[in-house]
């Protein structure tokens, strides 16, 4: 067990933590330089090259569908309990029901109740995108058999072409732009011209054109360098925090991404008639740490940084606290 949490976090201590240190020597537009090269060029050649090198055959219809499935409850969840907060911080300030000016109650509802629209925009994405590409597949190569590794990654192009890079553009493109309100179709024409999307399209139909083998190597240590730069981002965003009261409300989706979430998709799993391997990849990929992107996309969309960077350590976190208990009861 601490050999593989050892070598799946290892990259993530390393090149956050490098992040954290350079923040104060790095030019202030560096991270919003680094997040556009990242959505723009980074991760579609990530998901390129991911589709190429990847085997369908296995549980093509099955997987994709769990995932979508987990996309839609985690973010309707996100969405209820976010309306649910909202109600409450408003009747609670026409009339307090806490005693205390000053307690931890009185002041979560209050600076709830400040938030604005961008930060909605986050806290579902928070709940909702899970870093399946960098933590998920890093992981499971450790923990299941490679006879079941189509699943991990026929669900992690499913998460990220289609949950980040179609629900989650679309959401961050709603909610996003300095609070402007757009046109029916602005999201709708963001998620049509992300180049994640044409990137999944051109490598799923390009599998059985080869390419030279330095081409091939040359891509692989690409997309390395492009895990190293997203860690490195999310180091440079939370050694940017300003708002440390962002961490009180980034634990609600936190725990609805790496708790709820996957207990639920267990369960479910075992009542269906899964065991063993499979039901254990679907329990790690729903609970990994929220995703890496959402930082990319609150920067394209200037959502609230803060608030996406919080639940990135936190689940970080949760995930170190659960991977034992996933794997007591759903291995």
């Amino acid at each position: 067990m601490l050999e593989t949490l050892f070598h799946a976090y290892s990259p993530l201590v390393i090149w956050t933590g490098l992040g954290l240190l350079l923040f104060q020597y790095i030019p202030v537009n560096f991270p919003k330089l680094l997040s556009h090269f990242l959505f723009w060029i980074g991760i579609p050649l990530q998901i390129l090259i991911l589709v190429r090198q990847s085997d369908f055959s296995g549980a093509v219809g099955f997987t994709p569908a769990i995932a979508l499935f987990v996309l839609f409850v985690s973010t309707s969840l996100a969405w209820l309990t976010w309306v649910l907060l909202r109600r409450l911080s408003a009747a609670h300030i026409k009339k307090p029901s806490f005693q205390g000016k000053n307690s931890l109650v009185n002041l979560f509802l209050f600076n709830f109740n400040s938030l604005k629209r961008s930060s909605q925009g986050s806290f579902i994405l928070a709940a909702m995108l899970g870093n399946t590409g960098f933590v998920g597949l890093a992981i499971t190569p450790f923990i299941i058999s490679s006879d079941h590794n189509n699943w991990a990654v026929l669900y992690s192009v499913t998460n990220n072409v289609i949950g980040t890079y179609c629900f989650g553009v679309f959401i961050a493109s709603y909610f996003g732009n300095s609070e402007k309100k757009n046109h029916w179709w602005t999201p709708l024409r963001d998620v049509l011209t992300v180049p994640a999307l044409w990137a999944f399209l051109i490598g799923f139909f390009t599998r059985n054109i080869p390419l030279p083998e330095t081409v091939e190597s040359g891509l692989q240590a690409a997309v390395w360098a492009v895990i190293a730069s997203a860690l490195l981002l999310v180091g440079i965003r939370l050694r940017s925090i300003k708002k440390w009261e962002s961490f009180e409300l980034g634990l609600i989706p936190s725990l609805l991404k790496v708790v709820i979430m996957p207990v639920l998709i267990g369960l479910g799993a075992s009542y269906f008639g899964l065991s063993g391997d499979p039901r254990l990849v679907l329990v790690l990929m729903s609970g990994t740490p929220t995703a890496l992107t959402v930082l990319i996309l609150a920067e394209v969309y200037e959502l609230d940084r803060d608030l996406l960077a919080s639940s990135i350590a936190l689940t970080s976190v949760g995930l170190l606290l659960m991977l034992p208990l996933w794997l007591a009861g759903f291995s």
